[in-house]
């Protein structure tokens, strides 16, 4: 099975461009498409791989821009990733909704506090009461 990262972007918010739209490059091609969502973006990318390039098994590495991710996270509490990236909650906010955009340490230091939130949650242990 081949392991490809799909890149993904989610539109702006007017209504003609909502939902992702994922790229990913195979063999020096750039394949994009749109979807409502990312799981059926990804089904849609499986289908022009096996068009295009006759590739029937493949794994995707998921890279997403941060508009994307917090619109498929949306479950997410930004106010509690911004502490732990340690930045202000209403910047996470301008770069969630797309008006302001951050620079590439801004995004490794919210990619880290994303992680360090998954590990924290890796290690909870639930009983029944």
């Amino acid at each position: 099975m081949e392991r490809i990262q799909l890149i993904i972007e989610a539109g702006t918010q007017q209504e003609s461009q909502s939902g992702f739209w994922g790229r990913l490059t195979y063999e020096d091609n750039l394949i994009v498409d749109q979807a409502d969502t990312v799981e059926a973006l990804q089904q849609n990318m499986r289908q022009l791989l096996l068009d295009f390039h006759d590739v029937d098994h493949v794994e995707f590495d998921l890279a997403y821009d941060l508009y994307a991710f917090f619109e498929h996270y949306a479950y997410l509490k930004i106010s509690k990733i911004a502490d732990y990236a340690g930045l202000n909650p209403s910047l996470l906010r301008h770069y969630k909704s797309q008006t302001k955009f951050p620079s590439a340490e801004q995004v490794k230091r919210i990619e880290t506090a994303v992680h360090q939130l998954a590990n924290e949650l890796r290690q909870v242990h639930l009983v029944a009461a």
